[in-house]
């Protein structure tokens, strides 16, 4: 996947390895960095990279995350 490429679900569902089920979930909730367009959603690689780091060390911390 290029540089700034857009992921559809189906694509992050395989990236993270959770079903599609889960993202729309997080998409309810505003939990995942997302874009609408023309009526589906799209995900840049970068966003989501960054978005797994912060969760990541918000977890490092012992912080309380709910997924």
């Amino acid at each position: 996947m290029g540089n700034g490429a857009l992921m559809t679900i189906e694509d992050l569902s395989g990236y993270l390895k959770v079903t599609r089920r889960t993202i729309y979930e997080w998409l309810k909730t505003n939990k995942i960095p997302a874009v609408k367009l023309i009526g589906q959603w799209r995900f840049q690689k970068e966003k989501i990279d960054a978005w797994l780091e912060n969760k990541s060390k918000t977890i490092i911390k012992g912080e309380h995350y709910v997924s």
